[in-house]
Order: C-alpha cells, then sequence, then structure tokens
C-alpha cells in the first residue's frame, strides 16, 4: 500500500475523520476515516472531503446493515482498505473485492482468524483487551498475537495498548507486520476530540481505563453485549456499571447522559481509552506521535539486533 511506516490508525467513531486520517497518510502511514455507531453515509462523504491520498474507511457491521448506503458511499469512495468489524456475516468481503478494495476485521481468538482467512480477509488486526474503545474483552494483546500469527498467512496488524517506542517495537519484534492505532491518537489537534476530551485523555493514567456497556445501554444503541466498551472511568460508570437493566428502564439517567454528552462534561459522558492512555502527556501532532514511535522503536530494535547474545537451543 505504499506506507513508509508501520502504522495504520483504527478508524475510532468521533474522533478519526478526514483530517487524523489525511495526517496519518502524510506522515507515511495508512489513516482510516471512522464510522461509528452514529455513522452515515452523509457524515462520511463530509470526511472525506478532508482526506489527501491514500486512505481507509473503518464500519461497524451492525449499523451498515442498519444503513446499507453507508456501505454503497464506502465503496464508492475507493479506498485502499476497507474494515468492517463487529460481526460475523462475512458476505460483504466480495463486493469490496469486485470493487479492487483491499478488506480487514479485527479478529479477538485464533477460531475467529481462521473464519476471517478463509472468507478471503486481506488483513487481520488482533485487538488484544487492553485496547479502547468496542471489542471482545478476551485475550491480552501478545497472547493473541502469538495464537493468530500461528494460524494464519496474511497479514496481522497488532491493536490494544500500544501507544509508545517500546510497544511498537514488542510487537513488531514478535512478527506483527503494523500496528492499529488508537488511544495515542485520540488527542491529536487533528482528531474529533474535543478540547475537554483531549484534556481527560491527558490527566489519565494507565489504570483508570475499563471496560463498560453502560454508555451504550444509557444510549439505546444496540450493540452486541460482547463487545463492551473500554473508556476512562467516571462517575457515570461508578453508579451504573452492573446495572445495566435499571439504567436501561431510567429515562432520567439516559437523559443526564445526554445532557452530559452535549456538555462535553467528562464526569458523565464517556471517553473511549486504551490502557496505553498513561503515555499521553499532552496535545501533539500525529506527525510528531508517529516520528516519535517509529524513531524509538527503530533505535530499540536496532540496539537489541546489535546487542543479543547468539542462542543455542537443545532439543530433547
Amino acid at each position: 500500500m505504499g506506507l513508509a511506516v508501520p502504522i495504520v490508525n483504527a478508524p475510532m467513531g468521533g474522533v478519526a475523520g478526514g483530517r487524523l486520517a489525511a495526517a496519518v497518510t502524510a506522515a507515511g502511514g495508512l489513516g482510516m476515516v471512522g464510522m461509528g455507531s452514529a455513522g452515515s453515509a452523509s457524515s462520511l462523504r463530509a470526511e472525506l472531503q478532508h482526506v489527501r491520498g491514500r486512505f481507509g474507511i473503518g464500519l461497524v457491521d451492525w449499523v451498515m446493515r442498519q444503513e446499507p448506503e453507508l456501505f454503497d458511499a464506502a465503496l464508492a469512495a475507493r479506498p485502499v482498505l476497507l474494515s468492517v468489524s463487529f460481526g460475523t456475516d462475512l458476505s460483504w468481503v466480495t463486493p469490496a473485492h469486485d470493487a479492487e478494495i483491499a478488506t480487514a476485521t479485527q479478529v479477538y481468538d485464533v477460531d475467529q482468524a481462521r473464519r476471517a482467512q478463509d472468507a478471503g480477509i486481506d488483513v487481520l488486526i488482533a485487538r488484544g483487551a487492553e485496547g479502547g474503545g468496542h471489542g471482545e474483552a478476551k485475550i491480552a494483546l501478545l497472547p493473541l498475537l502469538d495464537a493468530v500469527l500461528d494460524a494464519v498467512s496474511v497479514p496481522v496488524l497488532a491493536a490494544g495498548g500500544i501507544a509508545s517506542p517500546r510497544s511498537l517495537a514488542a510487537v513488531l519484534a514478535a512478527g506483527a507486520s503494523g500496528v492499529w492505532l488508537g488511544t495515542c491518537l485520540s488527542a491529536c489537534p487533528e482528531a474529533l476530540t474535543s478540547d475537554a476530551g483531549r484534556q481527560a485523555l491527558i490527566a489519565a493514567r494507565e489504570t483508570d481505563t475499563t471496560a463498560t456497556r453502560v454508555f451504550d445501554v444509557g444510549r439505546g444503541r444496540p450493540w452486541p453485549q460482547r463487545f463492551p466498551s473500554r473508556v476512562l472511568r467516571n462517575d457515570f460508570v461508578a453508579r451504573w456499571d452492573g446495572h445495566e437493566d435499571a439504567l436501561a428502564d431510567d429515562p432520567g439517567a439516559q437523559a443526564e447522559l445526554a445532557a452530559a454528552i452535549e456538555a462535553e462534561d467528562y464526569r458523565v459522558a464517556p471517553v473511549d481509552a486504551g490502557e496505553g492512555v498513561g503515555k499521553i502527556t499532552g496535545v501533539e501532532p500525529v506527525a510528531d506521535v508517529i516520528e516519535r514511535l517509529c524513531a524509538g522503536a527503530e533505535s530499540l530494535l536496532t540496539r537489541w539486533g546489535d546487542q543479543s547474545p547468539a542462542v543455542t537451543t537443545t532439543q530433547h
């Protein structure tokens, strides 16, 4: 795909718009425009006005099936990569290939990885439980990556908690073809994140996240139960996590959440974040984040190659 660096940004709904995608591509990676729970054909077209050069598009399976025009708009845009995740019906792969578009999807275990490869998916994203936003909180990234790389032959991108030169170097050394970066780009000025959301990310530590369904339930969004969202803990999570049935029947709490989202009050409103959030220390342009990660990872990998002793194995 002509990438100069092994980085693809996660197509985070409400965060990864056209400007973020353009900045990632300009820095040598592949920029992805994300359509999340509120995705639509019109909002996709609006964000695509800001892309430059190569780009990809990421869709949520159940949203795409509620609004088929969204999938049609994605195909018509002719991205170099189309990612559709959070579903089991992979029939979308054939029309994407017919349009000469490469395909990708997130996987959370070996069985899913094999099914995706058998369906013709070109690139797999091994998403560990550390990752921000929606996903199965099933297996940590490194054990998942080990298993998936052993099971498939297609390129695999690593996702979940990657936010530093060390973590980038680790997954590349393990055999990943690249990384699927989310949280560490969320505070960049090119992201759609609000200023208050950026400050919440900057203030957070790596221990400040949790996987929960309360925000999806509170907003009436029909996410499958197996896909909770990793977010920053706040007052709303503390009050309602474990009480989702009561929340679904409480219009007052739902109204409170809607008002907090409108007011950008993140004591109540959600901020998606993975466990790498502690590495965000300020508002930094995409190009600077990618340069810092890649230069640091290259230095670490080079040093390891220069200094590591020969390893002798004995078979028994």
